[in-house]
């Protein structure tokens, strides 16, 4: 299939994050290497402190009411001969750019590691045990037996997603593989220590004066079920003068609090209420998600929406909890 040069589209999912971002662009130098045009197409802007990724300059970031972007970014994937969709599977995922990815007939690859994947693409590269959809484009760029492609470009951003998707290798899906492949990617040049600090490092005043906010007005503790949640407002946010990504991160913190195993946050935006869910141990935010927010992820990481207003949202999410209760207390 990339025996020969093609017109390849890399597709990641709306709001990337470094996982996102690092693999599309992992993958986009791998195959620039092997002689294709490639193009990542995103479905809206990202943080800054992902910006300064090699191959940021060349990635078409959808943004409200720009039509000509949009327009150019429906005639590319017109014009792909394969579509690699990246950390993600379900197609809802990529919002503006949906209809034109699922009407394509170019062959499509998902490479993904979230739990309950669609089944939309002639190939899929899925495993919900790797840590990060960054590892599994190394994975498989090891299993075609090409690593001598990999420079310094592809092995910073494959290790920046396997980086953030680990939490800097705490996270419960580390495994002894995240550590052989973070070895091996510093070895074709990745620098952990400039890596964590241009991504965990790198803030603007508004967005340490949003933590601060959050955490002080807004931090909610439910002792009983364990439980911290956050809820912030659009409103809040202009503000505060607060950019895209830098709510980013926020609900871990309710996590750091002893004794809590659920932290949420929720985040009000123009016409839906987007949720992060974060756990600890066994129990599955991701089968919360999926069966009550239209969302999912990972076991102990995952995004759901409410279509209704925050209060009424707020209201479901905590008579929601209370069913979870024998869970959440043990």
């Amino acid at each position: 299939m990339l025996q020969y040069p093609k017109n390849v589209v890399i597709v990641t999912h709306f709001k990337p994050d470094a996982d996102a971002l690092g693999s599309s662009l992992g993958l986009y130098w791998f195959l620039k290497r092997k002689g294709h045009n490639v193009k990542v197409i995103t479905p809206s802007d990202y943080p800054t402190f992902l910006e300064w990724m090699p191959g940021n300059e060349e990635v078409l970031a959808l943004k409200p009411n720009n039509k000509k972007v949009s327009e150019q970014a429906n005639k590319t994937i017109e014009n792909a001969d394969i579509i690699f969709c990246l950390d993600f599977s379900r197609l809802s995922r990529i919002n503006d750019v949906e209809e034109s990815v699922g009407a394509s007939k170019a062959v499509k690859v998902i490479i993904d590691h979230h739990l309950n994947p669609e089944n939309f693409a002639s190939y899929s590269i899925h495993d919900s045990s790797s840590a990060s959809t960054a590892g599994l484009v190394y994975g498989l760029i090891k299993q075609m037996k090409e690593t001598h492609h990999i420079d310094s470009n592809i092995a910073t951003c494959l290790y920046a997603g396997l980086m953030t998707d680990t939490g800097s290798f705490r996270h419960s899906n580390t495994r002894s593989e995240e550590f052989i492949i973070a070895a091996e990617l510093f070895k074709f040049g990745a620098n952990p220590s400039l890596i964590a600090k241009l991504i965990y490092d790198t803030n603007t005043i508004e967005r340490l004066r949003l933590i601060g906010y959050v955490l002080h007005e807004k931090l909610v503790i439910i002792p009983e079920l364990h439980t911290a949640y956050m809820i912030i407002t659009d409103d809040e946010l202009r503000k505060l003068g607060s950019q895209t990504g830098d709510s980013e991160g926020i609900v871990n913190y309710g996590l750091s609090i002893e004794g809590i195993k659920l932290s949420v946050l929720l985040h009000e935006k123009k016409d839906e209420i987007k949720l992060s869910f974060r756990s600890t141990g066994d129990f599955s935010v991701n089968d919360l998600a999926n069966q009550y927010f239209d969302g999912g992820g990972h076991k102990n990481a995952a995004g759901g929406t409410s279509k209704d207003t925050l209060e009424n949202t707020l209201q479901k999410l905590l008579a929601i909890l209370t069913k979870f209760a024998p869970q959440l207390k043990n």
